[in-house]
């Protein structure tokens, strides 16, 4: 009977020690718990202030909102003057494809706008007077042959004493004559596109071609198929855009400011979003006309897309050589009363532990990530703004010059959100 109640002690004993362990280590988990949360607090806390200038973008988003990236540039903003002037190209590197002759046109293979090599074929003719003129070509040969017999029959003749004097001359000028048509015969053929050393009765033709003299685009078509043109009638005109240069009429008080060699930088009237660069090579010495201003003569410099003959433009000279970093307008965004731009962050790949099925924001988000940072505005011309981050930012990083506005509004976004991604 002792020995029972001893055994029912021990297992009590036991007991309390078993629970008393568990309360221990359930204490030590709590603690734990209560660890590990402060940490992840305080790392996340890190995290959303270390991002929260950020904004992530997918390509798809980018796309649809328009999102553009570029560099920040070098723009000479500072001390300019601003004029008008229009794109011309010298009449050198103008020409119109006409005919030599008369004729109705036959075919007619360019329209405008269509780029043209030196000799290619604009238009056919045609008229039945190129027929006449290869027949008497043609024939022509036959004759002077005739020709050269009768005059030295009369030669003989006359050194015979048997003929008139007068004979071997009227003989001789014929001959002449005629070798004269056939040298007149020869240009006309020849200027027909037609090789007269390669005409036979079989091979006579009714129409002749009309070719680009120079190399250049087609800037208007003056003819149509089925109607006559002569030679005073063009068919189409062709402009060599290569030697296009800006002429910027500048007033007589403000030609002192202009050099050689001085940068321009120009929009198009009706495209006043794109910039261009001319540079200054000649000034002239005399009005333009009752308009009491002198024409400024500028080689256009890198891309020329977009620009024809005869263009209206808005251009600023610099009048000095200061430049000021400079990007688009639209790469700028106002928030809290503070000026920003977007650079481009380079992305690197951060080991993340996670759980087992735990939620993962950022995972499936792939995109470009963006940094705001703030600048100072300085002068604004040309659709350019001057300017001064407020921190360092490295040399050659690319930027969002165009669309700003809505990174800036998905940032905000994701700021409600309370993450940083």
């Amino acid at each position: 009977m002792k020995r029972i109640i001893n055994n029912i002690v021990f297992g009590i004993l036991v007991l309390v020690a078993f629970f008393a362990f568990n309360a221990c280590t359930n204490n030590h988990k709590e603690g734990d718990g209560h660890n590990h949360g402060t940490e992840a607090e305080t790392t996340t806390d890190e995290h959303e202030e270390e991002d929260e200038n950020v904004a992530v973008l997918t390509d798809e988003q980018m796309k649809a909102v328009g999102v553009e990236i570029g560099s920040i540039e070098q723009k000479q903003l500072s001390a300019t003057l601003k004029a008008n002037g229009a794109l011309r190209v010298p009449n050198s590197n103008k020409a119109n494809a006409t005919s030599m002759f008369g004729g109705v046109i036959k075919s007619l293979n360019v329209e405008i706008g269509d780029f043209v090599k030196k000799g290619q074929v604009i238009a056919t003719i045609s008229n039945p007077q190129f027929i006449q003129l290869q027949e008497e070509y043609l024939s022509i040969n036959s004759r002077i042959e005739f020709a050269e017999q009768e005059v030295v029959r009369q030669r003989e003749l006359n050194e015979g004493n048997a003929g008139a004097k007068k004979n071997l001359q009227s003989a001789t000028s014929e001959l002449n004559t005629l070798r004269t048509r056939k040298s007149s015969l020869n240009q006309q053929i020849q200027m027909m596109g037609i090789n007269p050393a390669s005409l036979s009765n079989s091979s006579l033709k009714s129409s002749l071609v009309v070719t680009s003299p120079i190399s250049g685009t087609v800037s208007n078509v003056f003819a149509k198929i089925g109607s006559y043109v002569d030679v005073s009638s063009p068919i189409a005109e062709i402009i060599e855009n290569t030697a296009l240069h800006l002429d910027l009429q500048v007033y007589e008080k403000d030609i002192p400011l202009i050099k050689i060699g001085q940068k321009i930088d120009f929009v198009v009237t009706n495209n006043p979003n794109k910039t261009y660069s001319a540079e200054v090579y000649s000034i002239g010495s005399s009005f333009s006309g009752e308009s009491k201003t002198i024409a400024v003569h500028s080689k256009i410099t890198g891309d020329k897309t977009g620009l024809i003959d005869g263009m209206s433009i808005t251009g600023t000279v610099s009048s000095d050589d200061v430049l000021s970093t400079a990007v688009p307008n639209d790469a700028i965004v106002n928030a809290d009363g503070k000026y920003y731009i977007f650079l481009v962050k380079e992305q690197e790949e951060e080991p993340h532990d996670h759980k087992e099925n735990e939620a993962h924001d950022h995972g499936s988000e792939k995109g470009t990530q963006f940094v705001r940072v703030e600048v100072v505005k300085g002068a604004s011309q040309l659709g350019y703004t001057a300017i001064t981050p407020v921190s360092e930012t490295p040399q050659g990083t690319h930027i969002v010059v165009k669309g700003a506005f809505f990174v800036n509004a998905k940032m905000d976004d994701t700021g409600e959100d309370g993450h940083g991604h």
